[in-house]
């Protein structure tokens, strides 16, 4: 349990270094929560400040989960993997050097479903795609993603400690969302659209 601990530990701090947060007050010198939806996610980044900002933040959000899900199976295999994606999880979330106000989730999720194999990723990733192009809405494909990246952990039979894992991440994400459900009910649901490229330095 000790080990298990050590991974949620170290996944917590490294989920808690929110990418959008940081990259907006580096680089545009400003705060993404104070913009745009005010989530502190990469959708929002891309919204406010383009495409370029928006990748990037992915890139890094991505990149933390799977370097704390690598560091959790180097020290306890599974279990320590799935211990260290949900404290990265929580951490992006609730970031403790953010003042808890972190993202919903949808980036870690994406490093979750890429460490839990490539099938796995394939197919969630491909229901993203068709939600989000379907509707134009990137609510709704992270809706669907959500939804199946734990079916298709059990579909593609991977270990117990991954599945509740990739149930767990897909609670997270529907419970972040909820706003964004209720909008699409309510058909208010803003279409997602870029907003114009700005340079490093550029205030928003």
């Amino acid at each position: 349990m000790i080990k298990e601990a050590l991974s949620a530990g170290a996944g917590y701090l490294l989920g808690s270094l929110n990418s959008s947060v940081i990259l907006s007050k580096l680089g545009y010198l400003d705060d993404i929560r104070r913009h745009g939806s005010g989530n502190a996610g990469a959708t929002n980044m891309a919204r406010v400040f383009g495409w370029g900002a928006g990748l990037l933040t992915l890139g890094c959000d991505v990149g933390k989960a799977v370097a704390s899900m690598a560091i959790g199976r180097k020290l306890a295999g599974d279990t320590g993997l799935a211990a260290a994606g949900a404290g990265c999880l929580a951490g992006h979330c609730w970031p403790a050097y953010h003042h808890f106000k972190g993202g919903k989730g949808v980036s870690v999720g994406v490093g979750i479903a890429l460490m839990t194999g490539p099938a796995v990723f394939c197919t969630a990733a491909g229901a993203f795609a068709a939600g989000a192009l379907a509707t134009k809405k990137v609510s709704v494909g992270s809706v669907c993603a959500a939804i199946m990246l734990p079916l298709s952990a059990v579909l593609f039979k991977a270990s117990k400690p991954k599945q509740l894992l990739c149930a767990g991440a897909a609670a997270v994400v529907l419970w972040e969302h909820r706003p964004n459900i209720r909008r699409l009910l309510d058909r208010t649901e803003p279409d997602f659209k870029a907003g114009r490229h700005r340079r490093f330095g550029a205030k928003a």
